[in-house]
């Protein structure tokens, strides 16, 4: 064994634990921790037992050397007792697997940073050699000192089930693919692949298990009912119609959703263990923002639009939410003055009147709210000024927006086009988060102002004028981006990994411990 390597472990290597590991044994005077007398401690063959169902908490136990335990195991128990060295080797690989272990689980395999540059949260780091010591080699329950290090919120919780359930239909799965159409199929029409159909969607649960296949292939009431509750639980738009998209989210293998899943607790790692105030939480993939006594108990749900995923993503991040703005200016960021504005007025001259825009200065100071010369058009062009919308309801930031100072601009806001909340799919904004319901997320915002009563905030809303609101207490603000989420009443919900950040965050985690060769 050199200093920062053990040959014989899956990933050799532990720089990054190596000083954690020495303080391990510095403080026993490098006495041995996971045997006595040549045979393991309870507490080390319940470690074992832990780090080979890594999988169970969505880790990998190969990170742990989850195969290579039992041979390490068997050396112990020669007849003529184990070598020195065995028992040597036996118990640092141990520590540097627990530590391993103590610090995915409590931090998650990967630096958010590394994948999301403004995710920069506040997150108690600690000593994984420090904490095995103190905690782990004599508890009565390793799996109980571990809970310790584990992410507390009930979501976190809830998808680790999941997780369990998913696994266990993973070893149970058939895979059957079903046929793929051209055409959708609605209710009425055949389907050869009726028969498919309605085993995959009884295997999933979508299904009860008493419907039979009809003789004549019919894609039934019954059936099409069984089919928009899959599309309910998948990010479709639920119409019951079988159609490309629906096929082939029914025919992804369960590995697909133990994917999903295992990324989302990954994810759920990342968190702090607890923040002053309850966090405003966005989580892109399903369009949704939760407000209220969180995490124990969301109170408010509101669909939210987010950023397009081809060109102007909404970035994941953490910031405090510190004023609110009613009757806002929309401060028309310069792609959008550049890209979409500007060929619009070179077309229409009035087009800044007809649609409540002003060109201003880089100061604010107005230079025409009416048609557009030459010469401001041209100073335009060359970024000398800038464009604002007035305050109003066809404002694009509609009555309100909630601003959490970042470097990406970024805020929550109301719009006058409330159609879009009504697509199942919604990401159709530059990059700021639209809210359905404003006046609900503003009553929750302000309800520790002194005097923001509901009538109050109503009076805001009609005043016609810009008013800004500095906020009593900060509030954290988290957009966050998890592909699978499970409820209170244990239903879990899957969404497309509409920015890729799945395959992304999946790299990472893949080549987290390949260095240690």
């Amino acid at each position: 064994m050199h200093a920062e390597k053990l040959d014989g472990m899956q990933w050799p290597n532990f720089a990054d634990h190596v000083s954690s590991v020495r303080e391990f044994y510095e403080e026993t005077s490098y006495r041995l921790a996971w045997s006595h007398n040549g045979k393991p401690t309870p507490q080390a063959l319940e470690l074992i037992r832990i780090l080979e169902e890594a999988e169970s908490k969505g880790l990998d136990s190969k990170d742990y050397d989850g195969s290579r335990w039992p041979d390490r195991l068997k050396a112990l128990q020669s007849e003529n007792g184990p070598q020195e060295s065995a028992k040597i080797r036996f118990d640092v690989a141990l520590t540097v697997s627990g530590a391993r272990y103590v610090s995915d689980l409590h931090l998650g395999k990967v630096d958010p940073e590394n994948l999301h540059k403004d995710f920069d949260v506040e997150r108690e780091h600690h000593d994984a050699g420090a904490f095995l010591r103190t905690n782990v080699i004599g508890a009565q329950n390793v799996q109980d000192a571990l809970t310790q290090v584990e992410c507390p919120y009930p979501g976190y919780r809830r998808d680790v089930i999941a997780l369990q359930k998913y696994l266990t239909m993973e070893k149970a799965e058939v895979l059957d693919p079903l046929p793929q159409v051209h055409k959708p199929i609605v209710l009425g029409q055949a389907y050869d692949g009726v028969g498919k159909l309605v085993r995959r969607l009884q295997f999933l649960g979508d299904l009860p298990v008493s419907v039979t296949v009809p003789a004549d292939l019919i894609y039934s009431k019954e059936i099409t009912e069984g089919v928009k509750l899959f599309q309910t639980h998948h990010g479709i738009e639920a119409d019951g119609k079988l159609e490309p998209q629906t096929i082939a989210e029914i025919n992804q293998p369960i590995s697909h959703r133990v994917e999903q899943l295992r990324l989302s607790l990954e994810r759920w790692r990342w968190l702090p263990h607890d923040y002053p105030e309850p966090p405003i939480v966005v989580n892109i993939p399903e369009f949704k923002l939760r407000a209220g006594d969180l995490p124990e108990k969301p109170t408010l749900f509101i669909s939210v639009v987010v950023g397009k995923a081809m060109r102007t993503q909404t970035p994941v991040l953490e910031e405090d939410m510190r004023y609110v703005v009613f009757w806002p200016y929309w401060n028309v960021p310069p792609g959008i003055v550049r890209g979409e504005l500007i060929p619009k007025i070179t077309k229409n001259r009035g087009y800044v009147q007809g649609n409540g825009y002003e060109i201003v200065t880089l100061d604010g100071q107005v230079v025409t709210d009416g048609s557009v010369s030459d010469e401001v058009l041209a100073r335009l062009r060359a970024g000398k000024l800038t464009i604002r919308q007035k305050p109003g309801p066809k404002n694009a930031l509609g009555l309100v927006k909630f601003i959490f100072p970042n470097d990406n601009n970024v805020y929550l806001h109301s719009t006058p086009a409330q159609s879009l909340f009504s697509r199942t799919r919604r990401d159709f904004s530059h990059g700021c988060i639209r809210v359905e319901d404003p006046t609900a997320l503003a009553e929750w915002v302000l309800r520790n102002n002194s005097g923001w009563t509901k009538q109050r905030i109503a009076e805001a809303f009609a005043a016609g004028k810009e008013q800004q609101v500095n906020l009593a207490r900060t509030i954290p603000v988290l957009i966050v981006y998890a592909t699978a989420v499970t409820e209170e009443d244990g239903q879990v919900f899957f969404f497309p990994d509409i920015y890729g950040h799945d395959r992304a965050l999946a790299r990472l985690e893949a080549q987290a411990y390949a260095s240690s060769k």
